[in-house]
């Protein structure tokens, strides 16, 4: 048994050997569909890390009427923290809204001698609210429409990058759909190149294939080689992949930090790796097995 598989291993080997340029075409056209998946990887795990981003700056700030007592706003505080979908409230009062306003616009010189002329403070008290996911705020928006210091509500003011989360969903959820429309078109091309490959190999190999039926040779015995081989084209191609994409991280990490800060290209690259493997692997292997499974179905008659 362990010797049949030895030589059957070692035939599709020789087969993945003898068919050069061929075989070569078929790795590359492999390593360019396994690519794109692996990039589609990777752009999913960016895109998780721009809408976390946003989402940690997606919030309410619920502002009071001038002449709510400070005790008032801290029991709405209270209710409110009790929602579940409420991550965090903050009570800002107007000397600390005061505050931040003239730290944040300190050099903005004709806003600073308007807020002078104005004499008295004229902002509001505030609690900024956020939620532990953007698609929450609808929730506690009704919540604050029927609430019991209602009342007291001046204004809500939504900050949700709402605009800007939709568009990134939107553009991801294209560039998704195209990479997917490119990796099925390429999957389609690898599986008939790889199935001309396992083709030529079967006719290249009809006379040994003759000879093995002679002596009563297994169908198992006379297939293995050729399955054997689609196999060797997956593993090929994926440790390929696998070697640009490591290259490509150490090019391509310090940039990428540049513009996406907070966001490691190697990092996520080692955190996933195992992950990323397995899926190059399946990738590979699974469209070599599924055209040797076919070329050895229509020519390989045992």
């Amino acid at each position: 048994m362990i010797t049949s598989l030895k030589r059957i291993i070692k035939n599709g080997w020789l087969n993945f050997r003898r068919q050069g340029g061929l075989t070569f075409a078929t790795v590359s056209i492999m390593v360019m569909t396994i690519s794109l998946a692996t990039f589609l990887f990777f752009f999913q795990g960016i895109v998780q890390h721009l809408v976390l981003g946003l989402q940690e700056k997606v919030d309410v700030s619920v502002y009071f009427k001038k002449d709510s007592f400070e005790e008032e706003i801290l029991i709405a505080k209270e209710e409110i923290g009790k929602i579940p979908e409420v991550k965090d409230v903050e009570y800002v009062s107007q000397e600390e809204a005061l505050n931040r306003f003239t730290e944040k616009h300190q050099d903005d010189l004709l806003l600073m001698e308007a807020l002078n002329e104005v004499g008295e403070n004229p902002l509001s008290p505030s609690l900024n609210i956020k939620a532990w996911q953007a698609n929450q705020y609808e929730a506690l928006s009704n919540f604050l429409q029927t609430a019991s210091f209602n009342n007291l509500i001046e204004k809500v003011d939504y900050h949700q990058n709402k605009a800007i989360i939709g568009k990134i969903f939107e553009v991801s959820s294209n560039i998704r759909l195209i990479g997917i429309i490119f990796s099925l078109i390429l999957g389609v091309i690898a599986i008939v190149v790889a199935f001309n490959t396992i083709r030529l190999a079967i006719y290249n190999s009809k006379n040994e294939i003759a000879t093995m039926r002679l002596v009563g040779a297994s169908n198992w015995f006379i297939r293995g080689p050729f399955l054997i081989q689609g196999v060797i084209v997956g593993i090929v191609a994926t440790i390929v992949t696998i070697l640009l994409f490591a290259l490509a991280n150490f090019f391509l990490n310090s940039r990428l930090e540049t513009i996406l800060p907070g966001f490691s290209l190697f990092n996520f690259f080692l955190a996933n790796f195992w992950t990323l493997l397995l899926l190059q692997l399946v990738t590979g292997i699974g469209l070599s097995m599924i055209s040797s499974a076919i070329a050895i179905r229509k020519y390989l008659k045992v």
